[in-house]
């Protein structure tokens, strides 16, 4: 699993995650939406921690910087 995310994509979705479990957590959402929302978070925090998104890869989306190789 490689990573395919780069810095401002994993803290947009790390906020956004942050941001679904206010609303969540704060019973400004509830009922199926609330769980939806819930569930969206979770997905985001994963996705954001691990650096890998497996929707990118079908797409060959890869937010993250190019490693440049070392001379030897």
């Amino acid at each position: 699993m490689k990573r395919n995310m780069g810095t401002a994509d994993r803290v947009i979705r790390l906020l956004l995650a942050a941001l679904f479990a206010y609303l969540y957590f704060g019973g400004i959402v509830t009922g199926t939406w609330g769980i939806v929302l819930a569930v969206a978070g979770l997905v985001f925090v994963l996705t954001g921690v691990f650096g890998f998104c497996p929707l990118y890869v079908p797409f060959g989306i890869h937010t993250c910087p190019a490693k440049k190789a070392s001379r030897s």
